[in-house]
């Protein structure tokens, strides 16, 4: 029995290795080439370079804020915050610079504001309306009948200098006067009645003020209760001159109270500042100032042809009661307006040009 059991053990004759677990069998995690701390990795995490989780997160941080098209690394954060605020500080003083300039063009030649003090225009203007004039439209159109204009009383109505037509001594008198310097001068508004060449009379059977010979019908812009004029009057308007009235007759100061004047109550053309054209304030009297339509009659420019004629420096404007400017307000607002874009569009170009200069080998 025992040499059966030998033999049959093994075909030499040798014992068999016994069963179980090998004397040489090592587990996994006893090899060197397995064992976590041989690479330097901590146990059940991932491989460790020397470095821990944060400066992971670090390095992942910088990765992110690289450029997309560029070489290194964007700066930090606060950087970039410090650089744009040096950027704002560097372009304030030129949209400032800009937004005066136009503010000053604005007012100069394109647009101004005026302030009602008195009742003399009512009801068209009343007391603490706020007008806007044109400056620009009587270089396109000369003035017309029954315009609602604005002009400097200085010279004419008023003793003191005649108002200077240089277009660079205005420009500087205009700055002046957004600080509160220089002379405003005395500012009128007033409805013009008679153009040059023209015969103004007052009064028909009817009471009415005539226009070379026509009758005027007054009553859509007469304030309630006034009558066309309680003095008379005869003029034919002087080349160059103007004859304006107020619309509450009863209280303007305007053409009659200045017959002994040179130029016989009359103004002169080239004192103009503009036309007013819409009340924009307060919110409850916004509208426009249209022309009444009684000065759309053809016979009123029949009969002036006949007169005598007027050049075309003589088409333009006059105006009677006194305005005061409503301040810097407005066109300092529009300048403003104007001058962001420019200042912006200023700042495109000058990013593209350096951009291109990096491009450049």
């Amino acid at each position: 029995m025992s040499e059966h059991t030998r033999d049959t053990g093994s075909p030499d004759g040798e014992t068999a290795p016994a069963a179980g677990p090998a004397a040489d069998s090592t587990p996994a995690s006893d090899s060197p080439a397995d064992d976590p701390s041989a690479n330097g990795a901590a146990p059940n995490g991932p491989p460790s370079d020397g470095t821990g989780p944060d400066d992971t997160a670090a390095a992942e941080a910088d990765s992110a804020d690289a450029e997309p098209g560029g070489s290194g690394v964007r700066p930090p954060l606060r950087r970039r915050r410090r650089r744009r605020k040096r950027s704002f500080w560097r372009e304030f003083p030129i949209l400032v610079a800009v937004a005066l300039i136009l503010a000053v063009l604005i007012k100069s030649y394109a647009l101004q504001a005026f302030f009602i003090p008195s009742g003399s225009m009512e009801n068209t203007l009343e007391v603490n309306d706020r007008v806007l004039i044109n400056k620009l439209v009587y270089d396109f159109r000369g003035i017309h009948r029954g315009d609602i204009v604005v002009f400097d009383g200085d010279g004419s109505w008023d003793p003191g200098t005649v108002p200077s037509t240089n277009p660079f001594a205005e420009f500087a008198s205009n700055f002046a006067s957004m600080f509160g310097f220089g002379h405003p001068g005395d500012i009128y508004v007033k409805r013009v009645i008679g153009l040059p060449g023209d015969h103004v009379a007052c009064c028909d059977a009817e009471g009415r003020v005539t226009v070379n010979g026509v009758p005027l019908s007054e009553t859509s812009y007469l304030y309630p209760g006034d009558v066309p004029s309680s003095s008379r009057f005869n003029i034919v308007v002087p080349s160059g001159q103007l004859w304006v009235m107020g619309d509450h007759r009863s209280v303007s100061a305007d053409s009659r109270d200045h017959l002994g004047d040179p130029g016989g109550g009359t103004i002169p053309v080239n004192s103009v500042l503009g036309r007013a054209f819409i009340i924009i304030w307060p919110p409850s009297r916004w509208r426009i100032l249209p022309i009444p339509a009684t000065f759309g009659q053809s016979a009123l420019d029949k009969q002036a042809a006949s007169a005598a004629g007027a050049s075309g420096a003589d088409q333009l404007l006059a105006d009677g009661v006194r305005l005061q400017s409503t301040g810097p307000v407005l066109p300092l607002s529009l300048g403003l307006a104007g001058a962001v874009p420019i200042t912006w569009f200023q700042r495109r170009v000058r990013r593209r040009i350096r951009r291109r200069r990096r491009e450049i080998p």
